[in-house]
């Protein structure tokens, strides 16, 4: 089974701070992660360094993402197979208050902010079934100035469909959302998950975002990995009591965590 993402002994240090410190992982096609841990834990800097974006230290171990080495590779041409859902990318569309959903969802066929290359009627119509997909089918004529923050996700993820990416990472994509937005979006993407598509990693400090596709875990802890692999068995008591550092209990419903913390006095 080809390995998605392979990474052994990385070590990211920056301005004298160790950020990532030893950590390996290996991400199986037909696998999808959650990457969970306190704010300022290393996650951002784990996901730049699989990214491409940001190098491991000198002696770290090698980074290999969807069969290509990092370093040996050429890494516009990997990047083109990564998609990635953030609020960076949030941020960048709203200086755009003009783009409708249509466009926003075309321009992920070459990672462009804006469409700057003509596109097929078959493009178009996949970007159209893309957006119903995700219930965003009203959006496609409409700016992106009168799209709502859960309107504007939905839309993006229709966008990192488009490409048909190998890799997805999604860096906490319910943040801000109400409740009742976080559970039609994270719906959303369940079911497509269940047709298929990419291999997921899902960021997260809030471990009922895990929904049932999400197969495997790895908790993460001032830089390193403190416990990862199969979901049910990282994600208990007394792990995630570890990892965000106060008592939890944890239950399990439709294959997803659910979390409590225990009173403190």
């Amino acid at each position: 089974m080809r390995e998605i993402v392979s990474l052994s002994d990385v070590t990211v240090q920056r301005g004298g701070n160790v950020l990532v410190k030893d950590v390996s992982w290996q991400i199986q096609r037909g696998e999808h992660w959650g990457l969970l841990g306190r704010n300022g834990c290393g996650k951002t800097t784990l996901l730049k360094v699989l990214s491409g974006s940001m190098w491991p230290k000198a002696g770290s171990g090698p980074v290999d993402i969807l069969g290509n080495r990092y370093g040996s590779s050429y890494m516009p041409d990997v990047k083109k197979s990564i998609g990635w859902v953030s609020q960076a990318l949030e941020r960048q569309y709203q200086s755009y208050p003009h783009v409708d959903g249509l466009e926003i969802v075309l321009s992920g066929l070459h990672a462009s902010i804006g469409l700057y290359e003509p596109v097929t009627q078959q493009e178009m119509d996949r970007a159209y079934e893309l957006l119903e997909q995700f219930g965003a089918g009203h959006l496609a004529e409409k700016p992106q100035q009168h799209f709502s923050q859960g309107e504007l996700k939905k839309v993006l993820l229709a966008r990192a469909w488009m490409a048909e990416p190998e890799l997805l990472i999604l860096d906490e994509p319910c943040s801000g959302l109400d409740l009742a937005a976080r559970e039609d979006l994270l719906y959303r993407l369940e079911k497509s998950l269940q047709q298929g598509g990419p291999t997921l990693i899902y960021v997260t400090h809030h471990m009922e975002e895990l929904i049932a596709p999400i197969t495997h875990a790895a908790l993460m802890k001032d830089g390193s990995f403190i416990s990862q692999g199969e979901k049910e068995t990282v994600l208990n008591e007394k792990e995630a009591s570890a990892a965000f550092d106060v008592p939890v209990s944890v239950s399990w419903e439709h294959g997803r965590p659910w979390v409590k913390v225990k009173p403190l006095l």
